[in-house]
């Protein structure tokens, strides 16, 4: 593989943000991670690119992610969920490497026909399943590993936002069901299903029964012009603003899964509570430092704060108490992804995984659709749901 890694990446916006970021930082705190060269920033609007391209360090820019893929040894894919599947096929079918944002798709059609394009290819295909890089995760895990909570009898997860509260919250392609495929249900729940599989998937086993409600609120949103006041136009609505599920995991463990977009308070509220027969365990992505954990004779949780040197990721970063932030989860999850790149060995989460979720809200959308359980264990494939 190239030394420095060359990178093309698609999408400029809040995650290009993250993912430039994380990879300039990658020098500075991760020096075993793999160099790389900021190579090319791929868009649609050729002078916003070219003013992006400079603040993200880009050597140059391209309007058409069809002239870069064959240039580069990585395409970050991080468009809008409908253009997640040409490009990634495309670039995996030329053996050039693919980190995509989550959900891997719009459809379960795309996210299966892109597995089967990174099952085909040599190097590695990512899932944007950032939360799993957060030193608290991965210290639940090890807990739930170590057998500390027991058998896992109940998963429940919530991402709660509030940024569509306001029924004048200006409408973009988030609320548009052929771009983004669905709404509060594939852009907050996708990331709490990966991490029940992630954290309980293993002792467990996969879903096999899942039920659950879609609802939208508002039905349509304004446009607004370039002042930001004056409304242009209105456009439906076509996804969701928030969604329940149940699901049966395949040993009898329970979950519950929830996320809205119009919870008022709630900024960035992902809260996960697993409890086991010897314990339970407690996480918020609003405050990702802590753990909170229940085990042994304990009459009630303690709050472990995760910044020693010897949790996880933390020896590249601050003394102990030093907190981290969010954009922390990309630095590791680049540092990862980009080794798996260098080295040529596997990833995770990787395109599988993105297509287990995916089958799970796909699950979800029929059950809304029916008002029935689905039966995933009876449509079992190859692989965890």
């Amino acid at each position: 593989m190239a030394d420095p890694l060359r990178i093309g990446m698609l999408g400029y916006g809040f995650m290009g943000r993250a993912h430039a970021n994380a990879i300039a930082r990658l020098p500075m705190f991760v020096p075993e991670a793999p160099a790389t060269e900021r190579h090319t920033l791929i868009g649609r609007d050729a002078a916003a690119l070219s003013e992006a391209a400079d603040r993200l360090g880009f050597e140059q820019t391209a309007t058409d992610w069809r002239a870069v893929i064959d240039d580069v040894d990585v395409l970050y894919n991080l468009g809008p969920n409908h253009r997640h599947a040409e490009p990634s096929i495309a670039a995996l079918n030329a053996d050039t490497a693919v980190l995509c944002e989550k959900p891997l798709a719009t459809t379960l059609a795309d996210a299966e026909a892109m597995t089967e394009a990174a099952d085909r290819a040599t190097v590695p295909a990512g899932c944007g399943f950032n939360y799993r890089f957060l030193p608290a995760i991965q210290h639940a895990k090890e807990l739930i590993d170590r057998g500390e909570l027991g058998e896992i009898r109940q998963f429940r997860g919530r991402y709660l936002q509030d940024w569509l509260v306001d029924p004048e919250a200006p409408w973009t392609w988030r609320l548009d069901s052929d771009a983004a495929g669905s709404g509060a249900l594939g852009d907050l729940g996708a990331h709490t299903i990966d991490l029940a599989r992630f954290l309980i998937g293993d002792h467990t086993g996969r879903i096999d029964r899942i039920t659950g409600q879609r609802q939208t609120f508002v039905d349509e949103r304004p446009v607004y012009a370039d002042d930001g006041e004056t409304v242009t136009e209105y456009r439906p609505v076509t996804v969701d603003d928030a969604y329940t599920a149940e699901a049966v995991f395949a040993n009898g463990a329970t979950a519950t899964f929830e996320a809205s977009r119009v919870a008022a308070g709630h900024k960035n509220d992902h809260t996960i509570t697993i409890h086991g027969t010897k314990g339970s365990l407690r996480f918020s992505l609003e405050r990702l430092n802590e753990l909170a954990v229940l085990t042994g004779d304990a009459r009630g949780y303690e709050t472990v704060l995760v910044t020693e040197e010897t949790d996880p990721y933390l020896d590249a970063w601050w003394p102990p108490g030093h907190v981290l932030g969010w954009e922390h989860t990309v630095v590791h999850e680049n540092a990862a992804f980009l080794s798996a790149v260098a080295d040529e060995t596997a990833f995770q989460p990787s395109f599988a995984d993105g297509y287990a979720v995916q089958r799970v809200l796909d699950a979800i959308e029929r059950a809304d659709n029916t008002g029935k359980w689905i039966d995933l264990a009876a449509e079992s494939v190859s692989g965890d749901t």
